[in-house]
């Protein structure tokens, strides 16, 4: 300790501080950081060596880590807070001084909860306020993973969570894994607080006071609202005032539930505590949202009230869909009429909707002025949904679900969804949310079994693509099963989003019922796509013709495309290739990256080399396309050849090709002396290369380098899944020769176990 104090106080010549460093704890160390610095010195090595001594395992893709104090204390911080790591097991870890969830917070950018969401609970207890303060300014990304059903107490926690890091915080990324049952209220509690929305009748509450920060807001809030009360109330009184003594009025149903239900009962409804119901309702009306599934059809929202029949009896529906949800909280609300921290409010506001048969409601003031909303919704329904199998009515009453009813807080820009089965009542959900979601710039949807629903996900879509300050940018959909032609999904989501820059359209297996269109859903095929902004296209076809007609106006359309994906596509005729060759020459001039992967390219030798002497591609994949199934030696040789002429070539990814050892030593070549490549990256994984083929590899590429007195751009070799296993010493010294070249990714690939794996599925 005198130590550091002294080299924190003092300049410690530079060979003493380097000495001291690795005999520092971890709080030490930190505080030694800013002085190794001014000597000139890195820690990055005393991290990466603490990162050894302490978690014991290799972190997934070390090679790209620039920051291995960043990695350690961020990967520390959660360990600590899953109690999967002891701080008493290193001498370096247990300092009186070392608060290990508060000194490693600064560092956190990124957060996983899992399971029954014990760190939420501990994040927002209140011992570790000062912890959820500095997570709330340096956390990005928060994810979670195989969450469980939890207790009302535990949501309560993650909902207090949410709060400060979403909407008072700088998260702006949430990611969910793997979720095989999941939770709807408590997914629907995360997409909801994600998409920015809250209740606003009730102050949420934090270690039994109102959240500091919204109270703030609410103050600023509350002298905006007192000037337009007179204003309100005048439209109160001349619209409320010939109903009050009937059976359907207001007040009539105030006194009918009883003196519980009162303004803070009404949060589920009012947009502020302080307003009475019906100056919400009329407050509704006036922001153009419908309010009756039976009565929107073909027309626009009524005014402030102008027909007080009509309003009184969307006042009695809503009434009675929400009595259940509401009713649960009069004890609470008879006893403290002004705040209620009740944990399930989120859940009875949002997700009523979920509970009913029916979709919540669309805002019309999303769609453009003069639109007709039959385009937008089905014959029985106002929401964002078409009435397709999975978002039609089903009979009984309709649920409510009006997002302008809550506080919008700031929201995250990058939702993605992984391996979590969505229902059509979570779709439904979602899709709301997505209607008026315009920060939200990505957005990744995968496996979540959307079948049918895909077409409800598309109507929020559309309604977003209705927003001036729309900001979505990034779309990627995958999926076992696919509903529509891959083609049909990439019109219908261009024709609405032409500002997109990445669109990735991913389907394993062809729906035997996809051509049975739902009724109330017209077919995206013939949609025009305007000109777009479009960057990257990625397509995974399920086992679909790859026909370029379909194709075509896609590519006309995107004038900025640069990277290209076709995935999986069957070549329907040998003249196929040629004429998408064709269109990208014609329509896409800045293509730089071309990827085909599973595409049977055996038969197609000419096209293959049309597209390597390209001079505009820097970057072409050919993935497991059997490219070498029935080669010879004369077409190797033209491979060679051009990709040697091609000085605008820099990446040339061939794995999965069955390129053998004689291939690969071949293929060192293209680095001779005569050659004009500036290739700069090989990858040549799962292509039964065996050690002996790799040295001798190995030892010509060495001698084309001698040749060319050391001057060569080879900088990458990727090895993945190769038999390098069957002879580790050649294999050993290969790759030390090799990696004196050139930086080598490889594996430790068990070929014998991969072999019997493959017997046994054959």
């Amino acid at each position: 300790a005198a130590a550091v104090s002294l080299s924190l106080s003092a300049a410690l010549p530079g060979h003493l501080l380097r000495g001291l460093l690795p005999l520092l704890s971890v709080f030490r160390l930190e505080r030694a950081e800013a002085a190794a610095r001014r000597a000139g010195l890195s820690t990055q090595p005393v991290w990466r060596k603490l990162w050894d001594d302490v978690m014991k395992t290799r972190p997934p893709n070390s090679e790209n880590i620039t920051c291995w104090r960043k990695k350690f204390l961020e990967t520390f911080f959660s360990n600590v807070l899953h109690g999967v790591l002891d701080v008493s097991s290193d001498w370096r870890l247990n300092d009186h001084n070392f608060s290990p969830l508060l000194h490693s917070s600064p560092h956190v950018t990124q957060l996983t909860l899992c399971n029954m969401l014990q760190g939420a609970v501990e994040l927002t207890a209140e011992h570790n306020q000062k912890v959820l303060e500095n997570l709330a300014v340096s956390l990005r990304i928060l994810k979670f993973q195989h969450l469980l059903s939890s207790d009302p107490s535990i949501r309560h926690s993650l909902v207090l969570l949410l709060h400060r890091l979403i909407h008072h915080g700088s998260v702006n990324q949430v990611s969910m894994y793997s979720w095989p049952v999941p939770d709807t209220a408590l997914l629907v509690l995360i997409l909801s607080m994600s998409a920015g929305f809250w209740r606003s009748g009730n102050a949420l509450t934090y270690h039994s006071s109102p959240c500091g920060l919204c109270r703030e807001e609410g103050n600023t809030q509350s002298q905006e609202l007192t000037q337009e009360q007179p204003e309100r109330g005048r439209c109160n009184e001349r619209e409320w005032s010939d109903g009050d003594n009937q059976k359907g009025s207001p007040r009539a149903l105030e006194e009918a539930d009883g003196q519980g239900a009162d303004a803070g009962q009404n949060s589920v409804l009012s947009r502020l505590s302080c307003c009475p119901l019906q100056n919400q309702v009329c407050e509704e009306a006036s922001s153009k949202v419908s309010w009756d599934h039976t009565s929107i059809q073909g027309e626009s929202s009524p005014p402030c009230f102008s027909e007080q029949l009509s309003c009184r009896r969307v006042l009695r529906k809503s009434r009675r869909r929400l009595k259940s949800a509401v009713g649960k909280k009069r004890r609470c609300l008879r006893r403290s009429r002004g705040l209620c921290a009740d944990p399930d409010d989120l859940y009875d506001f949002v997700f009523t909707v979920a509970r009913e048969d029916n979709a919540g409601l669309l805002d019309k003031s999303s769609i453009t002025e003069g639109e007709s909303t039959d385009n937008w919704t089905s014959s029985s329904s106002g929401s964002p949904c078409c009435g397709h199998a999975g978002c039609k009515k089903r009979g009984g009453s309709a649920g409510i679900f009006s997002l302008k009813a809550a506080h919008r807080f700031r929201s995250v820009s990058t939702l993605e969804l992984f391996s979590i089965p969505l229902t059509g009542d979570t779709c439904r959900t979602l899709s709301n949310l997505l209607s008026s979601w315009v920060s939200l710039e990505n957005l990744v949807l995968s496996y979540n079994g959307l079948g049918a629903n895909i077409f409800c996900i598309l109507s929020g879509l559309r309604a977003l693509s209705r927003h001036s300050d729309c900001r979505l940018h990034v779309v990627r959909v995958s999926d076992v099963f696919s509903h529509m032609p891959c083609m049909e999904l990439v019109r219908c989501i261009l024709s609405a989003f032409p500002q997109l820059h990445t669109l990735s359209v991913s389907f394993d297996l062809k729906n035997q019922l996809e051509g049975n269109r739902p009724e109330g859903n017209p077919s995206c095929s013939d949609a025009e796509i305007p000109e777009s902004c479009l960057e990257q296209l990625e397509i995974r076809f399920p086992r679909e013709p790859l026909h370029t007609t379909f194709l075509l106006p896609v590519l006309k359309a995107s004038k900025s495309l640069q990277q290209l994906s076709l995935d999986s596509a069957a070549l329907p005729s040998s003249q196929e290739l040629g004429l998408l060759l064709q269109a990208l020459k014609e329509c896409n001039p800045n293509l730089k990256k071309l990827s085909f992967h599973d595409v049977n390219l055996a038969d197609h030798q000419k096209e293959v080399l049309l597209l390597l002497q390209d001079p505009i591609l820097q970057e072409i994949t050919f993935s497991f396309c059997r490219l070498f199934e029935s080669c010879t030696t004369e077409f190797l040789t033209e491979i060679i050849n051009t990709v040697k002429r091609n000085s605008s070539l820099k990446s040339l990814k061939l794995p999965g090709n069955r390129l053998g050892n004689h291939r690969l030593v071949a293929l060192a070549d293209i680095f001779s002396e005569d050659s004009a490549s500036s290739l700069c990256q090989l990858d040549v994984s799962s292509n039964c290369i065996k050690p002996d083929g790799l040295l001798e590899f190995t030892k010509k590429l060495e001698g084309h380098i001698q040749q060319r007195g050391g001057q060569i751009q080879f900088t990458h070799l990727r090895l993945f899944q190769n038999w390098l296993d069957q002879d580790a010493e050649t294999a050993q010294e290969a790759l030390r020769r090799l990696k004196a070249v050139c930086s080598v990714v490889n594996d430790s690939w068990d070929s014998s176990q991969a072999f019997a794996d493959y017997i046994s599925v054959m």
